[in-house]
């Protein structure tokens, strides 16, 4: 049946209401995607037309000189080899933490239980605080390192929640087949519950890819060797290199790029990697969501 079919039958009043959610959908949809095309638009534009306000929408004369400004600088591609070192070896070691830590919460046989629940649960509001947290680190001699970047932040307690719930929610016939064949709990763990938890997996692992990837404030403060920084605490370094940088300055008069331009094209090589990776995951992140935020 054709949707015109399909109004058809509707109501007056349920055809004004699908109308207005198409609408509203619409506009919703639009004001997503906008930033998106503006800073993309910005990024391909000349850099005198997006100093004068000239891009709205579409690019303004069309030109790449900003995007070889960026790729001709060593130090992008190095920020842009740590951040794909945090983002994968962060990931790696969440998802080695996490997976067992939500099956054995999940488990009805561990002792005090409720109470480690309940513990997990508590950090997700309190905290010690952004100053013991750094003392912390610096104690553990994990200041300006990798290693402490990527595992200082591997645990994430809501995280943990969503796979245990999905965890919980799994038939205990299956877990019960699995003893009677004299599997342990590695191997119940292994060859049963992370086959079925591919949905919820694949939401986790894309939630702990954003993040990595995303992560500039705690990098910023912990990182000092300039060698090390992730591509977020880079732009934020170029932006404020480049404003402050006499030479580029002079160099506005007659290049094609300018400040706003350079930092479009910094910010959509970051944005391009998320983007090829979501479509891949996007139905078990969908269906993750469900199994893992619904607990029965």
């Amino acid at each position: 049946m054709s949707f015109k079919e399909n109004m058809n039958l509707y109501s007056k009043g349920d055809k004004a209401f699908v109308y207005l959610n198409m609408f509203l959908v619409a506009m919703f949809t639009i004001s997503t995607l906008y930033p998106f095309i503006y800073v993309a638009s910005l990024s391909v534009s000349l850099g005198d037309a997006v100093t004068a306000g000239k891009v709205v929408l579409t690019p303004v004369d069309f030109t790449l000189a900003a995007y070889d400004k960026v790729l001709s600088d060593p130090a992008f591609w190095t920020s842009y080899a740590n951040t794909f070192i945090y983002t994968i070896g962060g990931t790696i070691v969440s998802l080695l933490i996490i997976v067992p830590g939500a099956y054995a919460l999940s488990r009805p046989q561990l002792a005090g239980r409720k109470y480690w629940n309940m513990m997990i649960a508590f950090t997700m509001w309190f905290n010690a605080g952004m100053i013991p947290f750094f003392l912390n680190m610096r104690d553990l001699g994990l200041l300006d390192s990798y290693i402490g970047i990527i595992i200082g932040f591997a645990c994430n307690a809501f995280n943990i929640i969503l796979l245990r719930n999905f965890f919980e929610a799994v038939p205990a016939s299956f877990e019960e087949a699995a003893r009677m064949d004299g599997a342990n709990d590695f191997q119940v763990l292994w060859q049963v519950f992370i086959p079925l938890a591919k949905p919820a997996l694949a939401t986790i692992t894309l939630f702990c890819i954003v993040a990595r990837w995303n992560g500039f404030f705690w990098a910023m403060v912990l990182l000092r060797d300039e060698s090390k920084v992730p591509l977020q605490v880079y732009l934020r370094q170029i932006i404020t290199q480049l404003t402050d940088d006499d030479t580029f300055a002079s160099t506005l008069i007659t290049a094609s790029y300018s400040y706003e331009t350079v930092s479009s094209a910094i910010m959509i090589c970051s944005i391009i990697p998320v983007l090829l990776i979501y479509p891949w995951v996007q139905k078990s992140f969908n269906k993750g969501i469900m199994l893992g935020g619904v607990k029965e």
